[in-house]
């Protein structure tokens, strides 16, 4: 009978566990710390009623995105910690990322990315080597340089973003307005997502194939810098001038990071699977996850890429409105995203309504990332239209 009163008697006082309960001392302290670094920037910063309503929606989503996974929270502190610090140093001067020793070499945005580059170069090849050697310390070695390029790569676009106004206030923009700044996020986006998954699976033998895409933008990021000049800073074309890109752009760019992981993982499974007949002394069989669980993280990754995927959609219809007078215009990139949004929500709705699993639905999500990739990248390349501001 106790136990009765306890799980369902609704006349019963004894408070059920909840959410709320479990959260501590440090995760309180979390929230004060968002809200007060909110309540200084609207103290400091003019607003209006859009910015207010963006940092209004994302800081509650911090605090319990930083509730939810404790990591990102170090994180992000690093990162704040880290920008302070450059802004510290350059004192308003830009000219100091040429004589100042920490900005030179560190902290200056290109200096970080380079550092970013560099990074998940590194851990690429730590986490193969770790796969290949079944060695627990590389491993947890590679996830530690994971954080270290995610670090340096989100500090480099916090202080792009400071250095924009540096050179000139009317050039001040977030720094997610051309494809060398989308780059940068999304080899961010893509780790932190990995970086998650690898937490909460506990299998971080999947790190090297997911780093592969990661470092495969890294090496079209440094081209595209060195041979191009695309980490000049250099004002918006007046299409970009608008509220919509702060939260468009990231909202995408979570889409296309979760797709990546997806294909990646998927590749992971396909090499899994083609070893299992061999048995279980073959190595990719014994050092790679299980099928089903990859096959979960596929659709995880696809499911959360495909609900940002959605959203940011939306937000490019009413931002198109906006700019152009319309909500769709059978744009090139608009139309290569409706192609990306179908391949998705046929993958989804093959897995929900048949059931489908296995080899075809990886497979399929391979060749959903070279979809992505040519929205993201082929039409900026091969075709033009309204959004020609992105061409290479």
């Amino acid at each position: 009978m106790s136990s009765y009163n306890k799980v369902t008697n609704p006349l019963s006082f004894e408070p059920n566990p909840s959410w709320l309960q479990r959260l501590n001392a440090l995760d309180w302290l979390w929230a004060l710390a968002i809200i007060s670094g909110v309540g200084v920037w609207l103290y400091k910063q003019p607003m209006d009623h859009f910015e207010l309503a963006i940092l209004l929606g994302t800081s509650p989503a911090l605090i319990g995105l930083g509730w939810f996974w404790k990591s990102i929270r170090v994180y992000s502190l690093v990162v704040i910690t880290l920008s302070l610090v450059a802004l510290f140093l350059y004192s308003g001067q830009r000219e100091l990322a040429e004589t100042n020793f920490f900005l030179k070499y560190l902290l200056s945005s290109q200096s970080a990315i380079m550092w970013m580059s560099t990074l998940f170069v590194m851990a690429t090849l730590t986490y193969f080597l770790g796969l290949f050697t079944s060695n627990e310390i590389t491993l947890k070695t590679a996830s530690y340089l994971t954080w270290a390029a995610l670090i340096m790569g989100l500090t480099g676009l916090m202080v792009r973003w400071y250095e924009s106004y540096l050179i000139d206030p009317s050039f001040g923009h977030i720094p997610v307005s051309n494809l060398y700044e989308v780059f940068i996020l999304f080899c961010i986006l893509t780790g932190l997502l990995y970086l998650y998954y690898e937490q909460e699976y506990q299998q971080p033998s999947l790190g090297g194939f997911v780093l592969l895409v990661i470092s495969a933008a890294v090496g079209f990021l440094l081209w595209y810098s060195f041979e191009r000049g695309a980490h000049k800073i250099l004002p918006l074309v007046p299409a970009l001038q608008s509220y919509w890109m702060k939260i468009h752009v990231p909202a995408n760019f979570i889409g296309y990071g979760s797709f990546a992981l997806a294909a990646m993982v998927s590749i992971a499974y396909l090499i899994k699977q083609a070893a299992s007949p061999h048995g279980s002394d073959n190595f990719f069989a014994r050092a790679l996850p299980s099928l089903d669980l990859m096959d979960e993280l596929t659709y995880k990754a696809i499911a959360l890429g495909f609900a940002f995927f959605t959203v940011a959609t939306i937000l490019g219809a009413m931002w198109a409105a906006e700019a152009w007078g319309g909500y769709w215009s059978w744009d090139p990139k608009e139309t290569w995203a409706l192609i990306v949004w179908l391949n998705y929500a046929a993958w989804l709705h093959f897995r929900f309504s048949k059931g489908w699993r296995g080899t075809a639905m990886a497979w399929w999500a391979i060749l959903g990332l070279f979809i992505t990739l040519f929205a993201f990248l082929g039409v900026n390349m091969f075709l033009s239209g309204l959004h020609s501001y992105g061409q290479l």
